[in-house]
């Protein structure tokens, strides 16, 4: 199964050549005036048609399959600048590809953005089932845009900090009771 994911991750993100920012990506259509292939054969959704869903802070677009039911799902995620996750976990492994931007990360329950690792984008992760993680995009370094494959149900367990009458800045984060 892992091989048929990863495959399905990397398959998936054949970015045109000609696409050389993320807005391009996310806007472009037909670039041509040759007619487009049969879509009985080649389905294909430019990425101005693509559905994003979310909020100010990070969107999602689930591109084929559903993280809540069983198989194999796809789903773009964007974060936006200056926003990212709290430490958190999920019940099966997904598979990411970071298609433009640069995507920030840690593995540590304490909860310190300044501390995020730098992942650029061409770069391939693992989820690792059931370990702590934060991620998000830094202001300074702009959007950022994943590719995420995994096989549903996928459950995401958010850790609560330790103190909670505090900001979670700085704060260590505990499971949830």
């Amino acid at each position: 199964m892992r091989i048929l994911l990863t495959a399905a991750v990397l398959g998936l993100l054949a970015i045109p050549a000609s696409a050389e920012t993320q807005q391009q990506l996310l806007t472009q259509g037909p670039t041509t005036k040759i007619p487009l292939p049969d879509p009985g054969h080649i389905p294909l959704v430019f990425g101005k048609d693509i559905p994003w869903k979310g909020g100010e802070g990070s969107q999602s677009a689930t591109l084929f399959g559903d993280p809540s039911k069983p198989g194999i799902y796809g789903v773009l995620i964007r974060w936006m600048p200056g926003h990212n996750s709290t430490p958190h976990s999920h019940s099966t492994p997904r598979y990411a590809y970071v298609v433009s931007g640069t995507w920030w990360v840690s593995s540590s329950t304490h909860y310190d953005p300044s501390q995020m690792y730098p992942v650029p984008a061409g770069t391939y992760v693992t989820d690792v089932p059931n370990t702590i993680h934060w991620d998000g995009a830094k202001a300074e370094t702009g959007p950022v845009v994943l590719m995420l494959v995994g096989e549903g149900p996928v459950q995401t367990i958010r850790y609560v900090p330790k103190d909670p009458s505090k900001a979670p800045e700085g704060q260590d984060f505990v499971p949830p009771q």
